[in-house]
């Protein structure tokens, strides 16, 4: 058994979901679904002295109800990826990235001409926004900022407290909770040992485990180790018993040879992987004893 399993309470989201919405889309039939792709070619920065450029914020399209966003390597070194998913009634946005300036970086914008654009086919007489993170770390939490005084939208507290409170947490972080975004419902664990607020998203329509900093291609930093080991048996439990497809974390710091990672602070790195990983990712971790 992953843990018990609650849906979310939280008095600053909408009331309870209404019925069948006219042209609702069916987040249940099918999931995973078959439509969605990966192949992307990401941006992992400028060589020196080349003179080239790339965008602020590149986005990838998975399907029309999914996007993977992933802020520069000129922004910012640490090049967050950012994930924005699609229900009926809202959408949610986890993680907002590296920077609160949106000169630097438009986080808000880019999000706001993706929802009205998915509006202009999905129509909603109103349609919210919730705004969370896989943890506080200041280069997934910087452009929160952006997003204080949009209307309808939710922003998600940062420490272990308000995380608990806004997803209805009453075991943590030994539980598997839910966020409804309208038919498109979200399985959420706590996994801390990185940070003390770190969380793991489960999205049955994509078959996506967004790990956040917890798993992905680089060297894994620990701060708390018996948290961390057990969050991996965690997220690996969650992941065998759902039929998980990709394991999604927000970093890209391995390059293509096998354990090669590139030093802190680089802000180039043309043998980047992908930030997917469809292999038992959790289960390599734990086995190997990734941590500092």
């Amino acid at each position: 058994m992953v843990g018990e399993t609650v849906w979310v309470s939280n008095d600053s989201l909408p009331g309870p979901l209404p019925g069948p919405l006219p042209e609702s889309v069916d987040f249940v039939t099918g999931a995973p679904t078959s439509s969605g792709s990966l192949d992307v070619r990401w941006r992992h920065g400028v060589r020196p002295r080349s003179g080239d450029t790339e965008p602020k914020i590149q986005v990838h399209r998975y399907d029309e109800h999914t996007f993977v966003l992933r802020q520069g390597k000129t922004v910012s070194y640490e090049a967050p990826f950012l994930y924005l998913f699609f229900g009926n009634v809202r959408a949610l946005l986890l993680d907002t990235g590296a920077t609160d300036d949106p000169a630097r970086c438009p986080v808000r914008e880019t999000v706001d001409h993706l929802i009205v654009t998915w509006l202009a086919t999905h129509a909603r007489p109103s349609y919210g926004l919730v705004v969370a993170h896989t943890h506080g770390h200041r280069d997934h939490v910087a452009g929160d900022l952006q997003f204080e005084d949009r209307p309808d939208t939710t922003v998600v507290g940062q420490d272990r407290a308000a995380v608990t409170d806004f997803f209805g947490f009453t075991h943590w972080p030994d539980q598997v909770v839910q966020l409804d975004l309208g038919g498109r419902v979200l399985e959420i664990t706590g996994t801390p040992g990185h940070h003390d607020s770190s969380i793991s998203i489960l999205d049955a329509w994509t078959g996506f485990l967004l790990t956040g900093d917890s798993v992905y291609p680089g060297r894994l930093y620990v701060r708390d180790m018996p948290a961390f080991t057990d969050s991996l048996d965690r997220m690996l439990r969650l992941a065998e018993s759902r039929g998980v497809r990709h394991v999604m974390g927000c970093h890209i710091e391995m390059s293509r040879t096998p354990g090669r990672d590139y030093p802190l602070g680089t802000t180039y790195q043309p043998e980047g992987p992908a930030p997917d990983d469809r292999r038992p990712a959790a289960g390599r971790a734990r086995c190997r004893g990734f941590g500092r």
